[in-house]
C-alpha cells in the first residue's frame, strides 16, 4: 500500500514541475517536447548541450539559509548560445553581484509561475521579449568562480523563493520525498 501511494506522491510532483502529463521525447538535436498521446503540451530544451554534459547535479540544502547548490551545472565553453528550457518571458536581463544573469519566467506553470535563471549569462533579448523552448536568450560569459577552471552554466528552477531540481524539466532530475508532517 504504501508503495503505491509514494509513487502516487512523486509521479504528483514530476507531473506538476513538469506542468503537462509528463511524457517527454528527446530529439537528435538536444531539444526535447513534453507532451501526452495526443501530442499537446509545453516543449521544452536543454539550454545547452545535453543530458551528458552534466558536471553538476541539485543538492538543495536543508534550510533555506544553508549550504547547497541550487541548480545544476552544464558543460559548456564561453560564448556558446544559450536557450530557454521553455517558453516563457525573459523576466530579468543583467548584474547580479556583478555576474550576468538572464531570468525567464514561465507563466501557466503553476502558482506562484516557475523561473529558470541561467548564468553566467549575458542576455540578447530585452526584458518582457516572449520566448519558446530552445530560443536563444543569450550567450555564455567566460567565469572562473563557479566551476573552477572549467566554464559552464548554472542553470536554477525557482517556485516563488523555492529552488527545485531543474532537470525535472527535462524528466532526468531526481524524486526526492519530503516528510509528511513538514516542507
Amino acid at each position: 500500500m504504501w508503495r503505491g501511494v509514494v509513487l502516487g506522491v512523486v509521479l504528483g510532483v514530476v507531473l506538476t514541475l513538469l506542468g503537462s502529463t509528463g511524457v517527454v521525447r528527446a530529439s537528435a538535436d538536444g531539444r526535447t517536447a513534453s507532451g501526452g498521446g495526443s501530442g499537446h503540451g509545453p516543449a521544452r530544451a536543454w539550454p545547452v548541450g545535453g543530458p551528458g554534459g552534466v558536471l553538476g547535479r541539485f543538492e538543495p540544502p536543508a534550510k533555506p539559509w544553508a549550504a547547497g547548490h541550487r541548480g545544476v551545472d552544464l558543460a559548456a565553453g564561453p560564448g556558446v548560445e544559450v536557450r530557454a528550457a521553455a517558453a516563457g518571458v525573459v523576466a530579468f536581463s543583467g548584474l547580479v553581484a556583478g555576474r550576468p544573469v538572464v531570468t525567464v519566467l514561465h507563466p501557466g506553470s503553476g502558482a506562484p509561475p516557475l523561473r529558470t535563471t541561467y548564468l553566467p549569462v549575458t542576455g540578447t533579448l530585452p526584458v518582457g521579449t516572449e520566448v519558446a523552448a530552445g530560443q536563444v536568450i543569450g550567450r555564455l560569459t567566460p567565469d572562473g568562480r563557479h566551476c573552477g577552471a572549467r566554464n559552464c552554466l548554472h542553470w536554477g528552477l525557482l517556485r516563488g523563493g523555492r529552488y527545485l531540481d531543474p532537470l525535472a524539466l527535462l524528466g532526468t532530475g531526481r524524486a526526492r520525498l519530503l516528510p509528511l508532517g513538514g516542507t
